[in-house]
């Protein structure tokens, strides 16, 4: 009984592969060629025991990659094609749109309902990839033989997938995309490393993704096929695109750095030549020996090798320029020196910087005293640019800005200096910065009379003129109040601004005058600073005139600011508060004062119970204390007292 049948027998999952071998559950094994018990025992006993297996996982190198030693990008522009050269894949080319077990080559992935999306190389313009629609029957679609490898070394396949259906495609039933990658042996019997995607599903938006398999080849072994497989059919889904198949030597991560654990060294120009004793250092993960090869590079592109150290350590020679150094590894001396075969340390730079230019000045800067100063330099954005009080030392103002606003004038130095190390420029610029001063006005306050036009001036000369009124000249005149101000500009294109409060000052309005008792009370209409009189020469402040003998008198109302007088003719009537006719020739009379300026005068006296005692006309308008030639007893007694149109009313008392 042949192997095949006994695995399918027992339901065994296999993969037959070259020379009678087969593979189960990535492990390799030799064919059995008999059904007796005997074998199959053996047989069991050997798939469980004494397998050789195979590695199934995908993965990324670990440590440091070299320099790709093959690329498959798919090319560029806008024709399909060209086909893949015959073997590569079972699957039909086609450039027309692909169908189930079809492919094509192409910068669109626009058929179908399929998500277009642009190829995955970077920079490629109308970038071609391969793009395939998966046969009904799972299995190969891809294999190639790629040469040029180094024995017994270890590498990294990777390759960029893309799932092209829309998220929800096949009413939310599509097929996603999985696929398996092999390595095989030249002579495609050995499997070297295989592993699968799993299932990519669709995506709202597509997105390129990479996957990778680490392998190593065998002793004598310079070649391998890489292989892909569908593990899903064909059908609605399980459409894909593949870019950017590449293979590179996979190593030891490796790091450069001093004994002090620097990873770079940098130096002003100005601080003298640097040198280094550098060490690699690999981390084992791939490699069990080492071979080095330092090189070394002033651009960081274009390397050569340093004769003669091939150690893990090398001491850099004194530079005063910058240099870059690295060191290649491989597992075996015979291979240090082919690039296919050994990685790359990181990159160690001893870096010397140059010592910057001064900044360029912008000029010195000249402002008026209210306005804010801007001093500014020009210099490349690689340096800082700091501000000084000094030529050199003194005190930092500012940092790190090509601008600078002080408030004080003066002389301002500015330096340049590294970002990366202190390493200022070997001079500092100068810039003086001037204020000027500003023409000195002074707000004040200003009052005009009513009725008169204001005077109003900006109170200097020399200068131009912008009032608020909108006219220019010095002095302007206005008959409203409110604030006024002008702004004053001089030779040197400094301004200032004078306010000026005006204030109308009103002329007095007579609103009432009248008499109580021996006072005149005088009442306004508005209010003012105003004083009183009633000869018009000597004034008070108070409104009421007391102490008055009844008669006829001007009254004078004035501003105290000479807005204007205002008279009035007014007859004081005093009637006495009481009188005595006793005998003593004193105040024995009741005599109205004032009354002799009317031209009809009625008085009369009553007592208490309004009985009439007295009633005279004209001069005769007094009382002396009598009723019919008898006095009358001491109380208080009524008058009414009618001058012209003007009727007095009001009471005495009569004493004895």
């Amino acid at each position: 009984m042949k192997v095949e049948k006994i695995m399918t027998n027992y339901n065994l999952d296999s993969v037959p592969l070259k020379n009678g071998r087969f593979l189960y559950q990535n492990r390799i094994f030799i064919p059995v060629n008999t059904a007796s018990p005997k074998y199959l025992l053996c047989f069991l006993l050997f798939l469980a025991l004494t397998c050789i297996e195979a590695k199934a996982q995908l993965g990324f190198c670990t440590g440091s990659s070299g320099d790709p030693i093959f690329t498959e990008d798919f090319g560029f522009g806008t024709t399909d094609g060209p086909e893949l050269l015959p073997g590569t894949t079972t699957y039909n080319f086609t450039t027309g749109t692909p169908n189930d077990g079809d492919y094509t080559i192409s910068s669109t992935t626009n058929y179908f309902d399929w998500q277009n999306v642009e190829d995955h190389t970077p920079g490629d313009t109308n970038g071609k990839a391969f793009i395939v629609n998966a046969s009904f029957t799972a299995g190969e679609f891809y294999q190639r033989e790629v040469v040029g490898l180094c024995e017994n070394t270890t590498y990294e396949f990777s390759s960029w997938l893309v799932n092209l259906q829309p998220q929800g495609g096949c009413e939310g039933n599509s097929i996603p995309v999985n696929v398996r990658f092999q390595i095989w042996d030249e002579t495609d019997t050995n499997l070297l490393a295989q592993g699968d995607t799993g299932n990519i599903p669709d995506r709202a938006s597509a997105t390129w993704e990479q996957y990778a398999l680490v392998f190593q080849t065998l002793p004598g072994q310079t070649s391998v096929i890489l292989k892909m497989r569908n593990n899903s059919n064909g059908g609605c889904g399980n459409d894909l695109a593949i870019d950017d198949i590449v293979f590179k030597s996979c190593g030891d991560s490796v790091t450069v750095n001093t004994g002090l654990g620097e990873d770079n060294l940098i130096s002003c120009e100005n601080q003298g030549s640097v040198s280094a004793t550098l060490v690699a250092n690999p981390d084992n993960s791939i490699f069990s020996t080492h071979a080095y090869q330092w090189q070394q590079s002033t651009d960081n592109q274009n390397w050569t090798d340093i004769a003669g150290e091939t150690s893990n350590t090398y001491i850099t020679p004194s530079i005063n320029t910058t240099r870059f150094y690295r060191v290649k590894v491989a597992e075996d001396p015979i291979n240090v020196s082919n690039d296919l075969c050994n990685v790359l340390s990181d990159v160690f730079e001893i870096k010397i910087v140059a010592v910057p230019p001064p900044p360029i000045s912008n000029g010195d800067v000249t402002v008026c005293e209210n306005e804010t100063a801007m001093l500014s330099v020009q210099s490349p954005d690689t340096y800082t640019v700091n501000w000084y009080d000094a030529p050199s030392g003194g005190n930092l103002l500012l940092e790190n800005s090509s601008t600078f606003s002080p408030t004080i004038a003066g002389t301002y130095y500015v330096e340049t200096n590294s970002t990366e190390i202190t390493c200022p420029s070997n001079s500092r610029t100068a810039i003086t910065l001037t204020f000027n001063p500003l023409p000195q006005v002074f707000d004040s306050n200003q009052s005009f009379c009513e009725g008169d036009m204001a005077l109003l001036s900006a109170e200097i000369d020399n200068v131009s003129y912008a009032w608020s009124t909108g006219e220019t000249t010095k002095e302007i005149t206005v008959n409203t109040p409110g604030e006024y101000s002008v702004t004053v500009t001089d030779i040197n294109g400094c301004s200032n601004t004078r306010t000026i409060q005006l204030e109308k000052i009103d002329v007095p309005q007579l609103e009432t005058i009248t008499s109580d008792g021996r006072s005149i009370n005088i009442k306004t209409k508005n209010q003012g600073d105003f004083e009183y009189s009633l000869d018009g020469i000597n004034f008070q402040d108070s409104p009421i005139l007391t102490d008055i003998t009844g008669g006829r008198y001007t009254i004078s109302i004035r501003d105290k600011n000479n807005c204007g007088v205002i008279t009035s003719e007014y007859i004081h009537v005093v009637v006495p508060n009481f009188f005595t006719p006793n005998g003593d020739t004193y105040n024995e009379v009741l005599q109205p004062e004032g009354i002799e300026f009317f031209d009809q005068v009625e008085f009369s006296i009553f007592d208490r119970y309004g009985k009439l005692l007295k009633f005279a006309k004209g001069d005769n308008a007094s009382w002396d204390g009598n009723f019919i030639g008898s006095p009358m007893p001491e109380a208080d007694y009524w008058y009414r007292i009618k001058l012209d149109t003007l009727v007095l009313k009001g009471h005495f008392s009569l004493k004895r």
